[in-house]
């Protein structure tokens, strides 16, 4: 396992490479001053800065976890980006994204994964459905699995649907307890046999100290752009209400195992 605490790069867009129309945000490949590619996030698009938000803890967790993800950057976007394009589309969500956005590295060569063509060990499906029922990941289904298969290793990606409790932070102290009852709809449920196993080892790494650290990363920017309350105060809000999941993991852990139950 990485228990190593996060440190997210910082890089600037020199060049739109294109559109990835299949997702609702419109995403886009890009490239950086680093000279790597990346697949672009954009603080304009659909659920703003709160998917950039979820995506940016969903996915360090998942690094803090030991499972694959690829690198996570933030990103700056040049107001000239939104001048030269010819798309009108693209051009709007261009403007509307100048400043800090969040990016992924791209994983060239990667192929979609299809759980009728790999076999995931039972172990690693409990690790992912784990973490998607903390997470409230409502984005990892057979329709959608939002992971890759890259070198012959399973990659997650995706998780900008995760926390959708912060779309009203209505009640989100009932919220960090309730069970996740769409994880009967994900791809890996029926794999996950060893939940038990991995609730008592992924306990134990998810302490205050890593949980802090990674919301700690959310810039001031995000949190306050929609809200009323300091940055801070919304970074406890974050911590608390991953802390409080964790604690009470038997909750949404009896979910998936009913769930799965009925599925197989």
């Amino acid at each position: 396992m990485n228990n190593k605490l996060p440190e997210l790069r910082t890089v600037n867009v020199i060049r739109y490479v294109t559109p990835l129309r299949e997702g609702g945000s419109l995403p886009a490949i890009a490239e950086a001053d680093d000279d790597f590619l990346y697949v672009l996030k954009f603080r304009g698009a659909g659920q703003g800065l709160k998917a950039l938000i979820a995506e940016l803890i969903g996915g360090e967790i998942c690094r803090l976890l030991g499972l694959r993800m690829p690198e996570i950057v933030f990103a700056n976007l040049d107001e000239a980006f939104g001048r030269t394009e010819a798309d009108e589309e693209i051009q709007d969500l261009l403007r509307a994204s100048t400043g800090l956005n969040l990016a992924i590295h791209y994983l060239s060569g990667a192929i979609t994964f299809d759980p009728l063509v790999t076999a995931v060990d039972p172990k690693l499906a409990s690790q992912i459905v784990w973490m998607d029922c903390l997470l409230t990941n409502v984005d990892r289904t057979a329709r959608n699995t939002n992971m890759l298969i890259w070198h012959k290793e399973l990659w997650l990606i995706d998780h900008g649907a995760a926390l959708y409790f912060h779309h009203s932070w209505q009640n989100w102290e009932e919220q960090a307890r309730r069970p996740f009852v769409q994880v009967k709809d994900h791809v890996l449920l029926s794999k996950a046999s060893e939940l038990d196993l991995v609730d008592l080892e992924f306990k134990a790494i998810l302490d205050t100290e890593g949980i802090n650290s990674i919301v700690g990363l959310i810039p001031d920017e995000w949190l306050v752009a929609s809200s009323d309350e300091s940055s801070d105060e919304l970074r406890q809000v974050y911590a608390q209400f991953l802390l409080t999941r964790i604690a009470s993991s038997e909750i949404f852990l009896k979910e998936a195992k009913h769930a799965r139950e009925t599925l197989i």
